[in-house]
């Protein structure tokens, strides 16, 4: 493979969508918000044992203890990090952190009913029943949710590690602490000697310097740690082409000078202390928001999707009897393969007939496959020498066909705007600066749609049109695009 000149520049590579991590206790907000969750159901069975039945959340006293507990949670959690390592704690230390943030939690309420002016008012056995019912359940949901996130992983962020055969052992160890709260540790690079095959830490060696980057360019990887020392000349070789790939990289600190990339964070994975580098990152407010934006935009597209699919379901029918639903695998985010949703607007045997067609692609490289008349779309016939267009032709010109992806936009394997995703057959073709438009998550549309979509017949424009939406993501711009492809398939241009 070989570089394309045009994509060298450096604001045409990297990745938009790498949220820096937060740091601090916000970190673990959701095991928070848990927690303030068993306080509150705490408080509410100390009530009802105490008192009787009857609603705590009623009268001038209990409400404002409610309030109290829940402040005082939130404020021994942000102020003294009392979640720090939830995630992959003993049982034990989990012990020991569940009754050290009880008690604390617990001070500052006596502290509170003390020095109100409604002193006495309050029972102190629901005080230390809510206490006690606190640690138990504080305890064992820290454990579940623990045990949950770690059966997650495999649905987590995929990280590749480059590195060599004196580090890879400390490199592998160090990342392992941290693997089951941030990581699934795919496959192992050494650089400097040929162990393919064998395993470190359980994680495989599955490449050495000269196969590696043809590893990855075909795999699902999020993120790259990247410890290659300095002197090493194969190192400024690989991190290269790794960002013009579009990959996020973790870069071992000592080894700062040599590697540097346009946007960096100082983070920390495991026991190192890493620099981030990436072109171009969001905060987590921005990823909030667009994911925000994909699930209210899923919900109603969702809604429309199943009318439409009531509405072309019979003569979708009767002129291709079949499922209705098309499902394609296609590549995602970072290589991650999915299932794509479509109106089935094709005849059932139109994958099988993609090769005897291939000669009419108008994208002659391959790299996609569009023809000027399908004979495979449902309806399509010639009569007389006239080309005659049926039900399929007239779903796809309206874009109608879909709209099925708004289910797969609310399932997160898809958001509202992004990059046109690819088949797999497709991805094989790749070249590595073609890799760097899976940085983000693929869309419904995006900007190259609403360039003239049906017009455009050369792939190097798509990827240089998903590398700008790329590089120049900003929330406003989402909405705009959402804007102008409404105006495009009402004006009936079609997808591609």
């Amino acid at each position: 493979m070989h570089r394309k000149e045009e994509h060298q520049n450096k604001e045409e590579r990297g990745s938009v969508m790498y949220r820096r991590q937060v740091t601090g206790w916000v970190r673990h907000w959701d095991s928070i918000l848990l927690d303030i969750v068993c306080i509150e159901l705490s408080f509410v069975l100390a009530y009802l044992i105490r008192l009787g039945w009857g609603n705590p959340f009623t009268g001038e006293i209990y409400p404002v203890y409610a309030l109290v507990i829940g402040v005082s949670d939130l404020l021994v959690a942000a102020l003294l990090d009392t979640f720090s390592g939830v995630l992959h704690n003993g049982y034990f230390k989990t012990f020991l952190d569940t009754v050290k943030h009880v008690l604390l939690v617990l001070l500052l309420n006596v502290f509170f009913t003390f020095t109100s002016k409604t002193t006495g008012a309050y029972s102190r056995i629901i005080i230390m029943l809510t206490a006690s019912f606190h640690l138990v359940l504080g305890y064992v949901i820290r454990i579940l949710y623990r045990r949950i996130r770690a059966r997650k992983r495999e649905n987590g962020r995929m990280l590749y590690v480059i590195t060599t055969k004196e580090r890879v052992q400390k490199t592998v160890r160090s990342i392992s602490s941290d693997a089951v709260v941030q990581f699934l540790v795919q496959g192992i690079a050494v650089v400097d000697a040929d162990l393919r095959g064998e395993t470190v830490g359980g994680i495989p060696v599955t490449a050495n310097s000269e196969d590696v980057l043809q590893t990855i360019v075909r795999e699902w990887v999020d993120e790259i740690y990247f410890d290659v020392p300095r002197e090493m000349p194969v190192g400024e070789r690989l991190y290269a082409a790794l960002m013009e790939m579009g990959l996020t990289i973790h870069i071992d600190l000592g080894n700062l000078s040599v590697y540097q990339g346009q946007h960096e964070e100082v983070e920390r994975i495991g026991d190192a202390v890493v620099v981030t580098t990436t072109i171009h990152m969001i905060s987590t407010t921005e990823a909030l928001l667009k994911r925000a934006l994909d699930l209210i935009g899923g919900l109603v597209g969702s809604v429309l999707a199943l009318l439409v699919m009531l509405a072309v379901v019979i003569p979708i029918e009767i002129a291709s009897p079949g499922p209705l639903l098309y499902r394609s695998e296609r590549i995602g985010k970072n290589g991650k393969r999915f299932q794509m949703l479509k109106i089935r607007s094709m005849y059932l045997d139109a994958d099988k007939r993609k090769n005897e067609l291939m000669a009419q692609n108008r994208i002659k490289d391959g790299m996609m496959f569009k023809l000027d008349w399908d004979p495979r779309i449902i309806g399509n016939r010639e009569e007389n020498g006239r080309k005659k267009t049926g039900i399929g032709e007239f779903i796809r010109r309206t874009s109608l066909d879909e709209f099925p992806q708004f289910f797969n936009v609310l399932m997160g394997s898809m958001s509202l705007v992004g990059t046109r995703p690819p088949t797999p057959d497709e991805f094989e073709k790749y070249e590595y600066h073609h890799r760097a438009r899976l940085s983000t998550k693929p869309g419904i549309t995006g900007l190259w749609q609403i360039s003239g979509r049906s017009e455009i017949v050369d792939f190097e424009e798509v990827v240089k049109l998903d590398m700008e939406y790329i590089t120049n993501w900003s929330f406003g711009r989402d909405l705009r695009i959402l804007f102008q492809t409404i105006g495009v398939v009402l004006k009936g241009k079609g997808a591609m």
